[in-house]
């Protein structure tokens, strides 16, 4: 009985199952990533048969630790010690990659073991020897998106590769990079004589507490650690899990007010057979049953849909391009059944109101039933035409609709005003310097892994329009006392940058070793002016106190310039470059200038820089994604809705056809109502991105870090993205009206 009541309404159920399915597919495709990144890191630490790590402690990722080479020398001295070798990660543009991991490995480190071969030769092989460029081997999974073979050339960054084998390591990750010679890898990260760690290998298991004594005695700024234990500490799949729970939340949250649209529809619909089956003996909870039988089914269709278009969708996206270990592959038998769990708590969700609504109809009032959502009379507003009025003759089911266009709407506001927000900090920090230029490393995938060679910085400062360059340095470290990140800065303390900081307790660092901590973090950690502050394994002194217009500036701090590069490892290097002019007027033209004559960096105006940053462009890119996504499940929740309309006002529009009306009047008509409900869920989304915004702020961490900014510009974006809503669900169902015969219609039950 259940599948002949989804059957009778099969448009509606479609409609519904899609918008599920939409939802279940953003978990499939977003998890897969964030699966993949997981059993990436876990298979690239501990399927290498290493016994320990020796890495920098608290890193947010692997690619941000560094440890200088000339540890592992001494490491392999060490009695307890059988075999070392060094590791390299970070990631890059490469051709149509976005963020393209590689691996840097010495020739004779144990860990190539691990790389199976199944096309071409190893970096080890004769022929690389006497081969002219750089090698490097290509997993097999970027071989495959990016169309490579043996003997091809690989652009990465800003330098070519020769492709010499293809690799398989048996994980998606690995898979979706390449590993290069452990010099190359240095070079193109900018971290020359530094590794992100190194793999020990123990002469015996028992030594590890010998060798743990040893290794912080020597070296505390690092943390020993078994390869399983490090894959445990790595936060950024953790970030990305959560991600993926914000972006499919969405989607479901749309899709499941559209099911329990669908299904009160189902129920008003229903009223009189509802009615009969009271009357013929059944009790409440039976029709209980039925109905949230129904929403369920519904969502496990929708489930198992979705499912599939999550993995035709992941194996389009990774034919074409190398996304982060994305694979059919990561979609793990507990991926699915999250899924279906998700979606089944959905149905339960959303189908509990419409059920239990059916099951306290009343026999002898719904045998009386004679039509209208509302099931009761509804007075005629004092104003409007027809199309408000019939908007609110069906009360809940506008409501429900408005809901769903509000969430679409309030949802891509509140993103847009962050990501404004955090462009507006970048640029506040560009002109707070005073200075009119900045510049950056060209050809990066994020800002955090730019890396300008001095001598760069000494060619610009010496052009004879630039009156001042000052190099700065940026990362971002754990604190694990807080659990939140400690943003960290690098400067000259001479330079005209550091003044920017309002120093409001002690003095501005002038010396190595030093530190000065933004007011919000000194309050958070309990720390004044002479404590001391331990940021991944280094010690520093706090010497001073500072106030910061830009709210995340005052979560971390600020230390010279020289110590910033060597926490990093990057020696010579800077993250950006600010650059005072001595006519400001000729700042369009010295940019100009600048990315001509030195193609390795990109320099851009202090007000349009963070418009130019490769995280804010990946940033619109996701905005773009997530309000695609938004727009069509949300479409459809309108399409389902003015579906309905159409098909329980037949009659009416039946009418309206043999009182004259002609087609385009019908039309008209529908067209108006899912217009009217358009705006009106605008308003309503306005409403709900400023409580977004407001919910979030009320965080101390992210009331600092995320400053929304509203602008014209996310306005008008919100009202022609509800007007697409609305033009999206309606034009089909006002089509179908138009369709309708008077003389069939009037003839409609």
């Amino acid at each position: 009985m259940i599948l002949r009541n989804l059957m009778r309404r099969k448009t509606r159920t479609l409609l519904t199952v899609l918008g599920i399915a939409l939802g279940a597919a953003a978990i499939v495709l977003l998890g897969s990533m964030a699966q993949g990144l997981k059993t990436g890191y876990t298979s690239l630490l501990t399927g290498t048969k290493a016994d320990l790590t020796l890495s920098q402690p608290n890193a947010i990722e692997l690619s941000y630790s560094s440890v200088d080479e000339s540890v592992g020398r001494e490491l392999l001295t060490m009695p307890e010690v059988s075999e070392v070798t060094g590791m390299i990660q970070g990631f890059l543009q490469a051709e149509d990659a976005f963020m393209f991991f590689i691996f840097g490995y010495s020739k004779d480190s144990f860990i190539l073991k691990k790389f199976q071969i199944i096309e071409g030769s190893g970096l080890e092989a004769h022929e690389t020897k006497t081969l002219r460029g750089k090698p490097l081997l290509l997993g097999s999974a970027a071989a495959s998106a990016l169309k490579k073979k043996p003997g091809d050339t690989l652009r990465i960054g800003d330098s070519s590769f020769r492709v010499m084998g293809i690799y398989t390591a048996g994980d998606a990750f690995e898979d979706s990079g390449a590993v290069l010679r452990l010099q190359d890898a240095q070079e193109l990260l900018g971290k020359p004589r530094q590794v992100s760690l190194f793999y020990i290998r123990l002469k015996e298991p028992g030594l590890r507490a010998q060798l743990e004594a040893r290794t912080s005695r020597l070296w505390p700024n690092l943390e020993l650690n078994s390869t399983g234990e490090l894959a445990d500490k790595q936060v950024f799949d953790d970030f990305m899990q959560a991600y993926v729970w914000v972006i499919a939340g969405l989607a479901i949250v749309l899709g499941g007010m559209g099911m329990m649209n669908a299904q009160l529809m189902a129920v008003f619909e229903r009223t009189r057979e509802i009615g009969v089956l009271r009357a013929v003996g059944w009790r409440q909870r039976r029709v209980l049953a039925m109905i949230l039988w129904e929403a369920v089914a519904v969502c496990l269709a929708g489930g198992v849909i979705g499912i599939g278009i999550g993995v035709l969708g992941l194996k389009l996206i990774t034919s074409a391009t190398v996304m982060m270990g994305m694979s059919a592959d990561s979609i793990s038998a507990g991926l699915i059944l999250q899924t279906m769990l998700t979606v089944l708590a959905l149905g339960i969700t959303g189908g509990l109101y419409p059920a239990w609504r059916a099951s306290k109809l009343q026999p002898v009032e719904a045998l009386r039933y004679e039509g209208g959502a509302s099931g009761s009379q509804v007075k005629r507003l004092p104003f409007g035409g027809m199309a408000l009025q019939s908007l609110r003759q069906r009360t809940i089911r506008t409501a429900l609709t408005l809901i769903v266009i509000a969430i679409t709407v309030g949802s891509i506001m509140a993103l847009q005003a962050f990501i404004e927000g955090m462009s507006k900090t970048m640029n506040q920090m560009a002109l707070g310097v005073d200075a009119e230029i900045m510049v950056r490393q060209a050809n990066i995938a994020d800002t955090s892994t730019s890396a300008i060679d001095e001598k760069f910085a000494d060619k610009i400062a010496a052009m004879p329009e630039v009156a001042g360059a000052s190099g700065m340095l940026f990362t971002a470290v754990m604190l694990p006392e807080s659990g939140s990140f400690f943003i960290l800065q690098g400067y000259s303390p001479n330079d005209f940058a550091l003044k920017r900081f309002k120093i409001v307790e002690g003095e501005a660092i002038h010396n190595n070793r030093q530190i000065m901590i933004g007011r919000m973090i000194a309050g958070s950690l309990k720390k004044e002016v002479g404590d001391t502050i331990i940021l991944s394994g280094s010690r520093f002194r706090i010497v001073g106190i500072y106030e910061s217009s830009i709210g995340w500036e005052e979560l971390g701090g600020v230390i010279t310039l020289r110590d910033a590069q060597v926490f990093m490892g990057r020696p010579r290097k800077v993250s950006m470059i600010a650059l005072k002019l001595h006519n400001p007027a000729q700042a369009a033209g010295v940019v100009e200038k600048i990315n001509r004559e030195i193609p390795d960096v990109h320099a851009a105006l202090s007000g349009e820089f963070a418009s130019q940053m490769p995280d804010f462009e990946a940033s619109n890119a996701m905005v773009a994604g997530i309000s695609l996504l938004a727009i069509v499940v949300g479409g459809l929740g309108v399409m389902n809705t003015m579906l309905m309309s159409v098909m329980e006002r037949t009659r009416e529009i039946g009418v309206l056809r043999a009182l004259g009306w002609r087609r385009r009047n019908v039309l008209g008509l529908i067209l108006r109502e899912s217009l009217i409900l358009a705006l009106l869920g605008d308003l309503a989304g306005i409403v709900i991105a400023f409580g977004l915004a407001y919910s979030i702020n009320l965080s101390p961490l992210y009331r600092d870090m995320l400053q929304p900014v509203w602008s014209i510009n996310i306005f008008a974006q919100a009202l022609i993205t509800s007007i697409l809503l609305g033009l999206l669900g309606g034009v089909y169902p006002a089509y179908r009206a138009t369709r309708l015969q008077p003389v069939e219609a009037l003839r409609y039950e």
